[in-house]
Protein backbone atom coordinates (compact mmCIF):
# COMPACT_ATOMS: atom_id res chain seq x y z
CA UNK A 1 0.00 0.00 0.00
CA UNK A 2 1.34 3.16 -1.04
CA UNK A 3 1.27 6.15 1.77
CA UNK A 4 1.10 9.95 1.38
CA UNK A 5 3.33 11.63 3.78
CA UNK A 6 2.72 15.37 4.76
CA UNK A 7 3.89 17.78 7.66
CA UNK A 8 0.20 16.99 9.18
CA UNK A 9 1.47 13.33 10.14
CA UNK A 10 3.67 15.13 12.83
CA UNK A 11 0.86 17.80 13.78
CA UNK A 12 -1.99 15.13 14.07
CA UNK A 13 -0.38 11.77 13.66
CA UNK A 14 -3.09 9.25 15.57
CA UNK A 15 -6.81 11.59 14.70
CA UNK A 16 -6.66 12.27 11.06
CA UNK A 17 -6.99 9.69 8.66
CA UNK A 18 -4.70 8.92 5.80
CA UNK A 19 -6.74 10.60 2.99
CA UNK A 20 -7.70 14.03 4.91
CA UNK A 21 -4.11 14.35 5.82
CA UNK A 22 -2.85 13.91 1.72
CA UNK A 23 -6.00 16.22 0.53
CA UNK A 24 -4.50 18.87 3.81
CA UNK A 25 -0.86 18.53 2.33
CA UNK A 26 -1.88 19.11 -1.43
CA UNK A 27 -3.78 21.97 -0.17
CA UNK A 28 -0.66 22.93 1.66
CA UNK A 29 1.66 22.52 -1.37
CA UNK A 30 -0.96 23.84 -3.96
CA UNK A 31 -1.39 27.18 -2.14
CA UNK A 32 2.30 28.80 -2.15
CA UNK A 33 2.09 27.78 -5.73
CA UNK A 34 -0.54 29.69 -6.82
CA UNK A 35 0.55 32.46 -4.80
CA UNK A 36 3.61 32.80 -7.04
CA UNK A 37 1.96 32.15 -10.11
CA UNK A 38 -0.18 35.07 -9.33
CA UNK A 39 2.90 37.90 -7.97
CA UNK A 40 4.13 37.28 -11.35
CA UNK A 41 1.61 37.83 -13.43
CA UNK A 42 1.11 41.36 -11.27
CA UNK A 43 4.76 41.65 -11.54
CA UNK A 44 4.89 42.16 -15.49
CA UNK A 45 2.29 44.64 -15.39
CA UNK A 46 3.07 48.71 -14.38
CA UNK A 47 0.56 50.73 -12.43
CA UNK A 48 -0.47 52.82 -14.71
CA UNK A 49 1.28 51.81 -18.49
CA UNK A 50 2.75 55.25 -18.97
CA UNK A 51 5.25 55.75 -21.36
CA UNK A 52 5.84 59.10 -20.80
CA UNK A 53 4.64 62.80 -19.61
CA UNK A 54 2.24 64.88 -22.37
CA UNK A 55 3.42 68.78 -22.50
CA UNK A 56 0.06 70.83 -22.10
CA UNK A 57 -0.85 74.43 -21.36
CA UNK A 58 -4.47 75.59 -19.69
CA UNK A 59 -5.82 77.53 -21.98
CA UNK A 60 -8.13 80.75 -21.22
CA UNK A 61 -11.51 81.11 -21.90
CA UNK A 62 -10.93 82.94 -24.70
CA UNK A 63 -8.34 81.09 -26.66
CA UNK A 64 -10.91 77.99 -26.65
CA UNK A 65 -11.73 77.27 -29.97
CA UNK A 66 -15.16 78.64 -30.86
CA UNK A 67 -16.98 75.87 -32.00
CA UNK A 68 -15.19 73.37 -29.20
CA UNK A 69 -16.62 76.68 -26.67
CA UNK A 70 -20.32 75.99 -27.81
CA UNK A 71 -19.83 72.09 -27.15
CA UNK A 72 -18.40 73.38 -23.43
CA UNK A 73 -21.91 75.50 -23.33
CA UNK A 74 -23.88 73.35 -23.90
CA UNK A 75 -22.44 70.46 -21.61
CA UNK A 76 -21.18 72.72 -18.60
CA UNK A 77 -24.41 72.18 -16.14
CA UNK A 78 -23.15 68.44 -15.38
CA UNK A 79 -20.22 66.27 -15.33
CA UNK A 80 -18.18 66.82 -18.70
CA UNK A 81 -15.35 64.92 -20.39
CA UNK A 82 -14.78 66.52 -24.13
CA UNK A 83 -12.02 66.94 -26.29
CA UNK A 84 -11.81 68.75 -29.79
CA UNK A 85 -9.12 68.75 -32.81
CA UNK A 86 -8.13 71.54 -34.43
CA UNK A 87 -4.96 72.98 -36.08
CA UNK A 88 -2.61 70.38 -35.35
CA UNK A 89 -3.85 70.62 -31.55
CA UNK A 90 -6.09 68.58 -29.50
CA UNK A 91 -8.10 70.06 -26.46
CA UNK A 92 -9.21 68.37 -23.70
CA UNK A 93 -11.85 70.14 -21.18
CA UNK A 94 -12.72 68.42 -17.50
CA UNK A 95 -15.63 69.61 -16.05
CA UNK A 96 -17.80 68.78 -13.08
CA UNK A 97 -20.96 70.73 -13.15
CA UNK A 98 -22.94 72.55 -11.75
CA UNK A 99 -21.62 74.46 -8.21
CA UNK A 100 -24.05 77.04 -5.41
CA UNK A 101 -21.00 79.14 -5.10
CA UNK A 102 -17.99 80.38 -6.46
CA UNK A 103 -14.55 79.94 -5.16
CA UNK A 104 -14.02 76.24 -7.04
CA UNK A 105 -11.55 75.50 -9.63
CA UNK A 106 -9.96 72.79 -11.18
CA UNK A 107 -6.69 71.29 -11.32
CA UNK A 108 -5.18 69.20 -13.89
CA UNK A 109 -2.85 66.96 -11.85
CA UNK A 110 -1.14 64.70 -14.63
CA UNK A 111 -1.53 63.91 -18.33
CA UNK A 112 0.54 61.25 -19.81
CA UNK A 113 0.80 58.66 -22.48
CA UNK A 114 0.28 54.64 -22.40
CA UNK A 115 0.38 52.92 -25.30
CA UNK A 116 -2.96 53.13 -26.50
CA UNK A 117 -4.63 56.34 -24.79
CA UNK A 118 -3.54 59.74 -23.34
CA UNK A 119 -4.72 59.49 -19.85
CA UNK A 120 -5.74 62.84 -17.82
CA UNK A 121 -5.99 63.49 -14.06
CA UNK A 122 -8.11 66.09 -12.89
CA UNK A 123 -9.33 67.63 -9.82
CA UNK A 124 -11.98 70.05 -8.54
CA UNK A 125 -10.49 71.69 -5.32
CA UNK A 126 -13.16 73.84 -2.93
CA UNK A 127 -13.21 77.37 -2.13
CA UNK A 128 -10.00 78.53 0.09
CA UNK A 129 -10.68 79.34 3.77
CA UNK A 130 -9.77 82.77 3.02
CA UNK A 131 -11.75 83.15 -0.49
CA UNK A 132 -14.70 85.73 -0.30
CA UNK A 133 -17.74 83.65 -1.47
CA UNK A 134 -20.44 84.62 -3.36
CA UNK A 135 -23.77 82.64 -3.59
CA UNK A 136 -24.34 82.12 -7.56
CA UNK A 137 -24.31 79.50 -10.05
CA UNK A 138 -20.98 78.31 -11.32
CA UNK A 139 -19.67 75.85 -13.65
CA UNK A 140 -15.79 75.10 -12.74
CA UNK A 141 -13.91 73.21 -15.83
CA UNK A 142 -10.55 73.48 -17.25
CA UNK A 143 -9.46 73.28 -20.83
CA UNK A 144 -5.73 71.82 -21.67
CA UNK A 145 -4.09 71.78 -25.24
CA UNK A 146 -1.61 69.42 -26.32
CA UNK A 147 -0.18 68.24 -29.73
CA UNK A 148 -3.15 66.34 -31.77
CA UNK A 149 -2.60 62.54 -31.36
CA UNK A 150 -5.06 60.19 -32.87
CA UNK A 151 -5.04 57.94 -29.37
CA UNK A 152 -7.93 58.04 -27.08
CA UNK A 153 -8.79 60.43 -24.52
CA UNK A 154 -9.00 58.53 -20.87
CA UNK A 155 -9.86 61.17 -17.75
CA UNK A 156 -9.66 60.11 -14.37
Amino acid sequence: MKRCYTLLDKVHPPRMGHASRCALGYTFLALPICILILSACAAGKTDNGKIRNVEFTVVDREDVPQEFQAQIEEKKEGEMKLYYGDKGYLYAARGYGVRETSGYSVTVDQCFETEQEIRIGTSLLGPGKEEKILKKKTYPYVVIKMEYTDKQIEFE
